[in-house]
């Protein structure tokens, strides 16, 4: 997928990589070019079942979930966080993120949207001593 450039594409697998290193939290960022579903929540579940989020240690991953061409966003995290969160937990975050995508800056957004991901959850799974990347690091691309 043309999307991103390879400058980018880098960039976001960087802010992925800075945003894991304070927290034991996974995070995977999907990004298609038309919802596949008929939410972007529901389109964010069926992935995080497909790419096996639901089987980290700690139950903390968190995927970030886009659109493009629809201009839909979801995020949403797992079981382990879930409990430990209110509903609208993501909202803010969302926020963030649209505001630079409003501005034209979508991969700036992405990055601000990640690197804030990685903050919420360093408050509450700090990385441990003992802490892998239990899943990659890069950006999953959609079969549209």
């Amino acid at each position: 997928m043309d999307i991103f450039s390879a400058e980018e594409q880098d960039r976001l697998v960087q802010a992925i990589s800075i945003a894991e290193a304070k927290t034991s939290g996974e995070i995977r960022l999907v990004v298609d070019k038309k919802l596949k579903a008929a939410s972007a929540i529901e389109a964010a579940v069926a992935y995080f079942q497909d790419l096996e989020m639901h089987k980290t240690g700690l139950a903390n991953g968190v995927l970030i979930y886009i659109a493009i061409d629809d201009h839909e966003l979801a995020i949403i995290g797992d079981r382990g966080i879930n409990v430990k969160v209110e509903d609208n937990f993501w909202d803010e975050t969302k926020e963030l993120m649209v505001s630079f995508f409003r501005q034209g800056n979508m991969v700036q957004g992405l990055i601000e949207g990640i690197q804030d991901v990685g903050k919420q959850l360093q408050n509450y799974f700090p990385r441990r001593a003992d802490d892998v990347n239990e899943l990659p690091d890069d950006i999953y691309f959609g079969t549209n």
